[in-house]
């Protein structure tokens, strides 16, 4: 997988953009790459960066979340 600093920008903005819209969207890899139009391993590695980020978690049945704000 290439280094996070490789996802493009604009695909940065526009996932953080529809969680940040809609604080409660659910999506696993499959429906996240429908939705923003790519190809896996590009989505895969959006995913993987803003989880690394803390901006999104992994839920245990694979989907990404919203991270919740720690207190």
């Amino acid at each position: 997988m290439a280094p996070a600093a490789a996802v493009d920008e604009t695909v940065l903005r526009r996932a953080r953009a529809e969680y940040l819209e809609m604080p409660g969207l659910r999506l696993t890899s499959a429906q996240a790459q429908r939705l923003w139009g790519l190809d896996r391993n590009t989505c895969d590695e959006l995913l993987v960066t803003l989880t690394r980020l803390h901006f999104l978690a992994r839920t245990r049945d694979g989907s990404f979340v919203l991270c919740s704000p720690r207190p």
